[in-house]
């Protein structure tokens, strides 16, 4: 691509970016609790009715992007071994770390992993953009607020990508190369420079919180009276379809604020009197105990009760149940109602979340997958066809719950307890690999021991103990191991 098109093609790409980052731009403030304040307090409202429209925002959504962005960790990338490491004690078959993993551990994408699923499952979309790097390649998320991707027939890899960096400057990449960009006052943009980066395809990968066939061919919103009822286009992510409870949730609250600042507490009246000024005012309202010597059959006492709070609390507690509904999220994570709750219970309240985070592990594991392949192709390292993401196990079982339903795999149905080390919950991929090879290197060890117990047992050529299958003694009461000769 000429540097004349990439930058006529980088504008045209620019004007798709502003309009998609003023929707997003809706859903962060949601997403972080800062949205507006509710239109239905007017413009010329005391500050105080504004600062307790300000305090009575409830934190509804980022509740739930953390539950379910919580429940997604990726520990590990591994595919089954097609050769032996007997150094490793790996036999065909074993589950194996892919090398392209060092690349994952090189960009501390342990951590990073986070902004990149909170990405995701907030907008309902994020990015993981691959280049060449070295030792490694480079693996960097990044916010849709950032980056337009525009896709052609093929839903996986899109055509052309532009990217806004945090110094200013902007990237457009293709199939063939990354072009350095810097806008212009007038909107235009210029090329500073072109680099190729060989992964053959565009090296941009998209990550979706849901699968949606109808997501480019989604339906204008309703009108009333030239007024768009729906105040963001975009449907996908956590945070668009509670955006309209989450103001329900906040007005409530800020009713009930309003309820507590004016009406929260008992106030008295007078008939028949009135202060002289300020200060007679100031001395009424504070004095515990009032005299009217003049005139006292003419003044009556009295007091308004206070305003009955019960229900507001009702109905903002009803509304936050319903969005636990909806939002498939504990309900005890949004009303923090948890007392006492048995092991069993707290994972029947979870089950819902559960059920979502393993949906979420399909579309997220696939692109990842996509991300290892064009590390791959940087490291020229081949990737297996059944290698895959390996989750961490973050339900709410107990630990030793889960270490007795494993005892009882093994013993029962016969699986290696190696092939379930890696389901503890907790254990990394790390932790895997050292176990195992301690457990090689204890075996050999264990094997030498008991060669040399025979060994130390023979009597005129033969063993006390008894011999290995193979093992031979010779004359001199040598125990020589199988396929080993004097």
């Amino acid at each position: 691509m000429q540097a004349k098109e990439a930058a006529a093609l980088a504008s045209e790409l620019y004007q798709r970016h502003m309009a998609e980052r003023a929707e997003l731009d809706i859903i962060r403030l949601y997403w972080k609790n800062r949205q507006r304040l509710p239109a239905v307090i007017p413009a010329t409202a005391p500050p105080e009715i504004k600062e307790m429209a300000r305090t009575a925002r409830v934190p509804l959504i980022e509740i739930v992007v953390e539950s379910l962005a919580q429940a997604l960790i990726v520990d590990g990338y591994r595919a089954k071994a097609s050769e032996p490491d007997e150094a490793a004690g790996v036999e065909p078959g074993d589950s194996v770390t892919v090398p392209v993993w060092d690349a994952w551990q090189a960009n501390r994408m342990d951590s990073r992993q986070m902004g990149l699923h909170r990405a995701a499952v907030a907008y309902g979309t994020a990015y993981m953009v691959v280049l060449p790097g070295d030792p490694y390649p480079v693996m960097r998320p990044v916010s849709p607020r950032r980056l337009t991707a525009v896709y052609g027939e093929d839903p996986d890899w899109p055509r052309y990508v532009l990217e806004k960096l945090p110094n200013g400057t902007w990237r457009l990449y293709d199939d063939q190369a990354v072009h350095e960009l810097v806008s212009a006052d007038d909107g235009r943009f210029e090329v500073l420079s072109v680099a190729g980066h060989g992964a053959g395809r565009t090296p941009v990968v998209r990550y979706k919180d849901a699968e949606d066939l109808d997501e480019a061919d989604e339906p204008e919103a309703e009108t009333q009276g030239g007024f768009r009822l729906s105040q963001c286009r975009i449907t996908a992510g956590q945070v668009a379809p509670l955006m309209t409870l989450q103001d329900q949730i906040n007005i409530t609250s800020f009713i009930l604020k309003g309820a507590e600042w004016y009406a929260g507490f008992r106030q008295r009246w007078i008939v028949g009197w009135s202060p002289s000024g300020s200060d007679e005012l100031m001395h009424a309202a504070a004095s515990q105990v009032w005299a009217f010597p003049e005139q006292p059959d003419d003044v009556r006492l009295g007091e308004f009760s206070q305003t009955d709070l019960s229900g507001y609390l009702e109905s903002r507690e009803r509304a936050l149940k319903y969005a636990a509904t909806l939002s498939q999220t504990p309900v005890h994570e949004l009303i923090g109602e948890l007392v006492n709750m048995a092991s069993d219970a707290l994972v029947a309240a979870e089950a819902g979340r559960e059920r979502k985070a393993a949906e979420r592990k399909l579309s997220l594991g696939e692109a990842h997958e996509q991300a290892f392949e064009l590390v791959g192709v940087y490291m020229g390292i081949p990737i297996p066809s059944d290698a895959q993401v390996v989750w961490r196990d973050t339900s709410a079982r107990s630990f030793a719950a889960t270490v007795d339903a494993l005892g009882k795999i093994a013993q029962m149905l016969g699986v290696p307890v190696e092939e379930l080390w890696e389901r503890i919950p907790g254990v990394t991929q790390q932790d895997v690999r050292r176990w195992k090879a301690a457990r090689a290197q204890g075996d050999a060890l264990a094997n030498l021991t008991a060669l040399l117990e025979r060994q130390a047992t023979t009597i005129d050529g033969e063993s006390v103990n008894g011999g290995a299958a193979g093992e031979r003694v010779t004359g001199s009461g040598l125990i020589l191991p199988a396929g080993v000769e004097a």
